[in-house]
């Protein structure tokens, strides 16, 4: 499993349009086959900072995401609400049987 952190930093006149944006995003990434989870999570302590959270079945799912247009279209526009570029962690997990 991959998990992504993708850090974003919001302009805070462009908040509003960021989310606007945002949302065909999320609903189009967790139709995809491959996605576990696609998260948009806003920072309580800090104005503007959100982080989305993305869970995905393995490599070849997050590279068939990173082509698709829905991804392609909200990178494009993505510089004009952010007041820093985006900061993307991924990660390889396996789950915790309990």
């Amino acid at each position: 499993m991959i998990i992504i952190h993708a850090g974003f930093q919001v302009q805070p006149d462009k908040e509003n349009d960021f989310l606007t944006e945002i949302r065909p995003l999320i609903e189009a990434s967790k139709a995809e086959e491959g996605n576990i989870s696609y998260d948009l999570l806003k920072d309580t302590e800090q104005a503007g900072s959100y982080t989305m959270v993305e869970l995905w079945k393995d490599m070849d799912a997050v590279k068939f995401h990173n082509q698709t247009e829905h991804f392609t279209q909200f990178t494009a526009k993505a510089s004009q609400f952010m007041a820093a570029p985006p900061q993307v962690k991924l990660f390889n997990a396996n789950p915790i049987e309990k």
